[in-house]
């Protein structure tokens, strides 16, 4: 494979490691949002189920987000030189919160039986899984606004480090993404709970927190307009616009319905088809710039033949890769028959 076509097919490759990072760690993530929210008289409970469900896939997840940095890091060195020059504050932030959230975990399943600990570091998980997601929901509404360039690099440090993320609607995209981290696991745990009461609870979250999704969708929508216009007119005046806002619509219909219908292997595929469809259309939105307004897929590319190497390297980890993921998934996470309707 050689020409324009490379570039484009590994771009893709960094958005689908990004989908699948969203639709996996994103709702670990959002388990640490409803080990935070737990109440009731099953607090105790719901908190072991969401530890039940991350424990033995957590650190597995994160492969896709370090397969997107590499391919980036790879393929598109000046765009990877610029987020992390510009944006190095809220990386390092996520990093933290990546580690504080995975230490936190750890400690608190196997370090002792003493109750203070453990809600201590059940705190920090929580915490840690809260402020992760919308740190990088920043950083991705940074880019969406064409901020993250070479010309905004001054000498004035809040200008050129802090603002392009710390804005209105950075926070609203943070939020939004927030939002559909705390969705995408409380669908997934109605699907894991094996007791009938346990799984209503994660039932009535995840309807609260579709609300959630599509409130934020808006406003962080609506304040694109000024923002990121590019990113906004494409989402809205694109040709494929209207097919995506119908299938995205469509999905969350569909999750809701079964929802309400206790169809949990359903409201699972559509949810997860949902936000996928919100992570395409960003990607397509500002396409073919891949670092608005200065970088476009071709032209931030790496030299042909570094990206046939890496295409090549792709499909040889590829055979080690999926079959060992699907493996582990197969033994952890099948559903119980009895989930499975």
């Amino acid at each position: 494979m050689t020409g324009p076509v490379l570039p484009d097919v590994l771009a893709g490759v960094v958005i689908v490691s990004l989908n699948a990072y969203v639709l996996l760690a994103g709702a670990d993530f959002g388990g640490g949002v409803w080990d935070l929210l737990a109440t009731g008289p099953r607090k105790t409970d719901q908190r072991h189920l969401v530890a039940e469900a991350i424990g033995p896939v957590w650190e597995a997840n994160h492969v896709w987000l370090i397969l997107a940095l590499v391919v980036l890091f790879t393929c598109f060195p000046p765009v990877f030189a610029q987020l992390g020059i510009q944006l190095h504050i809220p990386f390092v932030l996520a990093l933290i919160g990546i580690v504080l959230r995975g230490s936190a975990f750890a400690f608190r399943s196997y370090g002792g039986e003493r109750d203070d600990a453990q809600r201590r570091w059940g705190r920090v998980f929580a915490i840690a899984s809260v402020v992760t997601p919308l740190v990088l929901g920043t950083a991705v509404g940074a880019v969406a606004s064409g901020k993250v360039a070479p010309g905004a690099i001054t000498n004035d440090f809040w200008a050129a480090y802090v603002q392009p993320w710390l804005n209105a609607f950075g926070v609203a995209v943070g939020v939004f993404a927030l939002a559909c981290f705390a969705f995408l696991a409380a669908v997934y745990l109605t699907l894991e709970a094996e007791d009938a009461a346990l799984r209503d609870d994660f039932r009535r979250r995840a309807l609260v927190a579709q609300g959630g999704v599509i409130v934020a969708g808006i406003v962080a929508l609506a304040l694109s307009g000024d923002v990121a216009p590019s990113v906004a007119s494409g989402l809205l005046g694109a040709p494929w616009a209207s097919a995506l806002h119908l299938l995205g619509a469509t999905g969350a219909a569909v999750a809701v319905a079964a929802l309400w219908r206790r169809r949990w292997v359903i409201a699972r595929i559509a949810a997860a088809s949902e936000v996928s469809l919100i992570l395409w259309g960003w990607a397509l939105g500002q396409y073919p710039y891949i670092l608005p307004p200065d970088f476009t897929v071709d032209g931030a590319a790496a030299p042909t033949f570094t990206l046939q190497l890496v295409l090549g390297a792709l499909f040889l980890g590829g055979a080690v890769l999926f079959p060992s993921l699907y493996y582990l998934f197969r033994v952890f996470k099948a559903s119980p028959p009895e989930a499975a309707q």
